[in-house]
């Protein structure tokens, strides 16, 4: 009976102790998500977009409860809703800027601007994944880039549904496959430089323990702004 009571007591510190691993990884990701869309934009003259990461309310779960909620529901517990700068996809992107060009030679510069709101909308999915990745290899105290995290190793770190959805920005973008894979490693490379980029770090780790410590089930764009601006 004494063994018996141990054992499940160090199955519960197990399950416990994944789950604060998992809920740290979870933060990470999402204040990748969140901190590219505010910052990445601004750096790029973008304009400001709605977004807000919600994260669902799993009330009187037990700790294993939550980690099999997590293993069969695709790891949904938590995402970030908006913050895309283009919300519908055009079926070609070359087909409407030559439309728009060819009519209106003025339109050039908005044509210009939205290729460059269109490749941060990838760029600020793939910061998620990537941002998991690197809290993970830090957690390990191993080295971080871009050659030991590769676009398909994303999937290990939350970031299939980002790759999914980066996959059909880039059908509209080009219909040749070897056109979309040299832009999906020209956007992956600089994704990577966002996370590798010391400020930006910062900012994605003070948001992080921002989401854990908060303990919120919303945390809109504004508060978002004001963690990574403190």
């Amino acid at each position: 009976m004494v063994s018996k009571m141990k054992r499940n007591k160090i199955i519960d510190i197990y399950s416990h102790n994944r789950l604060k691993l998992h809920k740290q990884c979870i933060a990470f990701h999402e204040a990748g998500h969140a901190a590219a869309i505010y910052l990445n934009n601004k750096a790029r003259n973008l304009p400001p977009v709605f977004f807000q990461i919600v994260f669902k309310e799993i009330s009187g779960a037990s700790d294993y409860d939550v980690l099999v909620f997590q293993a069969t529901h695709d790891d949904n517990i938590a995402r970030v809703e908006g913050g895309r700068l283009i919300e519908l996809l055009p079926h070609s992107i070359d087909g409407l800027a030559h439309k728009l060009i060819d009519n209106n030679e003025a339109m050039a510069p908005l044509v210009k601007d939205y290729i460059i709101a269109f490749e941060a909308d990838i760029i600020n999915l793939l910061i998620g994944p990537l941002a998991e990745a690197k809290h993970v290899y830090n957690r390990d105290d191993e080295l971080f880039n871009n050659h030991l995290v590769d676009l398909k190793s994303l999937k290990n770190y939350g970031g299939g549904s980002d790759l999914a959805l980066a996959h059909e920005y880039l059908e509209s973008f080009s219909a040749s496959k070897q056109l979309q894979d040299e832009k999906l490693n020209e956007l992956f490379a600089v994704a990577c430089d966002f996370v590798s980029n010391s400020a930006n770090w910062k900012a994605i780790t003070k948001l992080a323990n921002y989401i854990l410590e908060s303990n919120k089930n919303i945390i809109r764009c504004e508060e978002v702004v004001s963690v990574i601006e403190s």
